[in-house]
């Protein structure tokens, strides 16, 4: 329920943002197409509807007038059409609006197939309802507190002064790999402390470390911020490991889940209503930086770093890893074994680390690429208008997560489900990359694939926190999961290093590629789950 009025919420407000947009637009269209009919009609007509408006009109019309209004109004729609596309803040407000439509009619086709099904969904357990209530209510604070600092990262970086030198575009790339370096550097480790310690304290953990990195961007010093970044990076592990790890290992104990279906539930429900609070964030943020400067969204992003620690220490219990040996901490050794004994745990690894390295290549090249493509369909002037753009995709990762939740509900197993949708995000990426490569950058083409991409990426997180929890064992998760960041971040630093030379379509190429051995891995997983289900069952013992 708190999904669905999130859900109403943001859409609505997608709406009113691309109607404004659109209807600005179509006003001075309908204006400037008054005026052009008014001029058509004869003077005679024009003076006497000056006089009296509503007799001239009726008289002016000549016999067959219906289909002459028709033809206005078909003319009227064809000009707003065309009006949704003359600019590129048109054209993507336009998109939006779409895209905030189609979500809306996807959750009521969703509802009204609940609602007329025949088959009657058991009644969930309250612990499943309480553990939905406390793990969202933290995961949402501090993903929002995350989201609002991406938009402003370049820009409170490249305000500050060294030596009375402006930070150069060198700096700010050091910086941000200093990000991804500690990441891939101290991930396990981190890890390995919140299976030990516990996974409550591993959030909490991240909210101070995540909060220190926000307010080194304070200072002017470069040492300082170069420790923020680090502390960021810290921070970023934990965030993608310790409250997942957390829910998983509650809802194991609650013993309400056996099969793990609300679990794939919850996840659903977390990555929609995460595409929600980037959308607000960037709303946040703007309204932040316009109020504070480029500093202002990191301060912001600190108040709800407090807000989700303060609930996390008010709403969850603590849990550890589950060990087979009494007082035995989990290491990074076992864990390597662990994944070494397992090729099932090694194909979800696999699909982690290229799908999100394929992500992060994207988020790296989307916005050089449709610079490119506005600036080819609408003149060199032309203004990317990158805040709706973002929008855009936000909307996208929406709908990709509702339908994911819808087809959960349909019976449709999570593996089957996530081999169709790394299937659909390598064809997408290769339509990118094609476009880049052999017919110059397409807007059209190109907003069409990366909006599918989108929708993959919405619905590839709540399918990949599935996958964990049923393949990767409580006992060494964290570890694990930042295991599989090591060769993730390797390869996102290295694409980063060797932009120069491998250009946009080179960069494109080499998320396409991790994307089909991301897909090859997911369908080896499915092939290792029918084999091991075609196997006789053991005898039973005499």
């Amino acid at each position: 329920m708190k999904l669905s009025v999130l859900s109403f919420c943001s859409v609505t407000l997608l709406s009113l943002q691309a109607v404004s947009a659109f209807a600005a637009n179509s006003v001075s269209l309908q204006s400037a197409n008054g005026l052009k009919r008014l001029r058509s009609w004869p003077v005679s007509t024009r003076k006497a509807g000056l006089s009296d408006n509503g007799q001239a009109l009726m008289m002016s019309l000549p016999r067959g007038g219906a289909a002459v209004a028709a033809n206005d109004i078909l003319s009227t729609l064809k000009d707003q059409i065309t009006g949704a596309t003359t600019t590129p803040s048109a054209l993507f407000n336009s998109a939006l609006l779409t895209l905030a439509l189609t979500t809306t009619a996807f959750k009521i086709f969703q509802k009204s197939s609940e609602s007329g099904g025949n088959v009657k969904r058991s009644e969930k357990p309250n612990s499943i309802k309480s553990l939905q209530f406390r793990f969202l209510s933290v995961f949402w604070l501090i993903r929002c507190a995350d989201w609002l600092q991406g938009p402003y990262f370049y820009e409170v970086y490249s305000s500050k002064v060294f030596n009375g030198v402006q930070a150069s575009m060198g700096i700010v790339s050091k910086l941000f790999l200093t990000g991804f370096a500690s990441t891939a550097l101290f991930g396990p480790f981190v890890g390995r402390a919140a299976d030990s310690y516990g996974r409550k304290k591993g959030t909490l953990a991240f909210c101070l470390l995540y909060a220190l990195g926000a307010i080194s961007t304070k200072s002017p010093l470069l040492l300082v911020l170069l420790l923020g970044r680090l502390s960021s990076g810290i921070g970023t592990s934990l965030l993608f490991s310790a409250p997942e790890a957390w829910l998983v290992g509650e809802a194991q104990n609650s013993g309400d889940d056996p099969d793990g279906s609300y679990l794939g539930e919850t996840f659903g429900m977390a990555y929609a209503g995460d595409a929600i609070v980037a959308i607000l964030a960037g709303q946040f943020a703007g309204t932040a930086a316009s109020i504070r400067g480029p500093t202002g969204p990191f301060e912001l992003s600190t108040g709800f770093l407090g807000i989700g620690a303060l609930m996390a220490t008010l709403l969850w219990k603590e849990n550890v890893a589950e060990s087979n040996e009494s007082n035995s901490k989990p290491t990074i050794r076992e864990a390597f074994e662990v994944v070494k004994k397992d090729p099932k745990i090694m194909s979800v690894g696999a699909v982690q680390s290229l799908f999100e390295a394929a992500m992060y290549i994207f988020v790296l090249q989307w916005p050089p690429a449709l610079s490119a493509a506005i600036s080819k369909a609408f003149g060199d002037g032309a203004v990317t208008p990158y805040g709706t753009i973002f929008s855009c995709f936000m909307a996208c990762c929406l709908l990709g997560s509702t339908m994911f939740g819808y087809f959960t509900k349909k019976g449709v197993k999570t593996e089957t489900f996530t081999a169709s949708m790394l299937s659909l995000a390598t064809l997408a990426m290769a339509g990118a990359t094609a476009v880049t490569t052999f017919a110059g950058p397409s807007l059209w083409a190109l907003t069409a694939s990366f909006f599918l991409f989108e929708g993959c990426v919405g619905m590839y997180f709540p399918s990949i926190g599935t996958l964990r929890s049923k393949y990767v064992p409580d006992s060494h998760r964290s570890v694990i999961m930042n295991l599989f960041g090591i060769p993730l971040n390797a390869l996102v630093v290295s694409v980063f290093l060797s932009l120069k030379r491998l250009g946009l379509t080179g960069a494109l190429s080499i998320s396409t590629g991790a994307l089909a051995i991301a897909t090859t891995s997911m369908f080896a997983l499915l092939s290792r789950i029918k084999k091991d289900d075609s196997l006789p069952a053991a005898p039973a013992a005499s």
